[in-house]
């Protein structure tokens, strides 16, 4: 068995390694591998926030909301879209949960195909697709007279060509993936897979939760219908942080979003009976947004910016890497539950034994903190910015160490 590098090493090599001191507590011997599920706080948001409730909040009160605020989901959802998800401006909004905006982009499509195809009633989805996604998809084929049509997959690896394409069909109205599948980190092929549902005549969406800042997406370019995905895993908004989605300019106006709210509207303070949506991505907005959230998420879009996406994701490969590496010099005992191969991997890795459920619990109480997924997985993840390797040696001798 080979003896992995040093993390000393790999830590003097790596050229994002400065970046780690601008988060809070990265300092400490606190070892975080859950990154992917709360990403740790930048040093400087308390700083922003502080102002922003002194000056903007305070100071300009209601007038924030003309000079700034009601233009943030579109401009902070341009800002994302260009630094993390190749998207072109006007594509992308943030506001709502993850959960909400999946509601009304599924909805949104499955309404479309039906109107303009009604022999279109199905929903492709996948089992170990995230639970939120499936609980939604399985409320509007319930609400809307659809049938939900179930890929069904290998935990520890994720849908491929070969299951989507045999899935479609003239049937087929909406197509759910996840791009890295939140238990295993399968990578899917999302340029391959759009392309096969787009030849079914199908819409598909792209749930980017846990790729969003880790793993560079081109959403433009691979021709995307819908994404939606979350900005407190690794674009580190905080705490419910609110959500972003991403409608194709090709389809704004042929969309009918299913919450009409004021924000959405035409002309929002005209307050006039009936609803006429906004032209744009704006009429994807239903409620007020959380503008405290996004001032967060402001500060981690600047370092990712300055980072580099590309970057982010070559020290995210690193990470994960060593971390396999280490399982397999130091852990006999347990199985990796996620692809090898890290061009298949996002930004975690799933190790599988009988006893992680109570590892995990061992491991919380010494300050190491991974998180638990059923069947026996113990899910490691590693935001690539405010992770060291040597933060990655400690936590897997403590895994080690819990396991005997």
């Amino acid at each position: 068995m080979s003896t992995p590098r040093t993390s000393a090493e790999l830590d003097a090599a790596d050229p994002l390694a400065l970046l780690r001191g601008r988060f809070v507590g990265a300092e400490s011997d606190l070892v975080y591998f859950d990154g992917n599920s709360l990403g740790r706080p930048v040093a400087d948001v308390a700083d922003r926030l502080t102002a922003f409730v002194q000056e903007e909040w305070g100071g300009r009160l209601i007038r924030g909301w003309d000079e700034r605020w009601m233009d943030l989901p579109t401009t902070l959802g341009d800002d994302l879209g260009r630094i993390a998800l190749g998207a072109a401006a006007g594509q992308t909004a943030i506001g709502d949960s993850t959960t909400v905006w999946l509601y009304k982009l599924m909805r949104a499509a499955v309404d479309h195909a039906v109107r303009t195809d009604p022999s279109r009633t199905e929903i492709v989805i996948d089992t170990d697709n995230f639970p939120t996604d499936r609980y939604v998809a399985e409320g509007i084929a319930a609400e809307r007279g659809l049938t939900l049509r179930w890929i069904e997959v290998d935990t520890s690896a994720g849908v491929t060509a070969d299951q989507v394409r045999e899935a479609v069909s003239e049937r087929t109205a909406l197509v759910v993936l996840n791009h890295v599948a939140y238990r295993s980190a399968w990578l899917a092929d999302a340029p391959e897979l759009t392309r096969i549902v787009h030849d079914a005549g199908a819409l598909v969406l792209w749930d980017l939760c846990h790729s969003a800042g880790a793993v560079p997406t081109a959403l433009d370019e691979w021709d995307v219908d819908l994404a939606v995905g979350c900005t407190y895993k690794y674009l580190n908004g905080g705490p419910g942080s609110p959500a972003f989605g991403y409608v194709n300019a090709r389809l704004q106006g042929e969309l009918t979003q299913p919450i009409q709210g004021w924000m959405g509207h035409a002309a929002p303070f005209l307050m006039g009976p009936g609803y006429t949506p906004a032209a744009g991505i704006r009429r994807f907005i239903s409620g007020t947004p959380p503008i405290l959230g996004m001032v967060a998420m402001q500060s981690m879009l600047e370092l990712v910016e300055e980072a580099g996406i590309e970057a982010i994701r070559a020290k995210s490969v690193a990470l994960t890497s060593y971390a396999v590496e280490v399982a397999d010099a130091t852990l006999p005992e347990v199985t990796l539950a996620s692809p090898r191969d890290p061009a298949q991997r996002g930004g975690h890795i799933t190790l599988h034994h009988d006893r992680m459920r109570e590892v995990t619990a061992r491991l919380w109480q010494r300050d190491v903190i991974p998180d638990y997924r059923d069947p026996g997985g113990l899910r490691i993840g590693l935001s690539p910015l405010s992770t060291s390797f040597d933060e990655v040696e400690r936590g897997m001798a403590a895994v080690a160490e819990a396991l005997r």
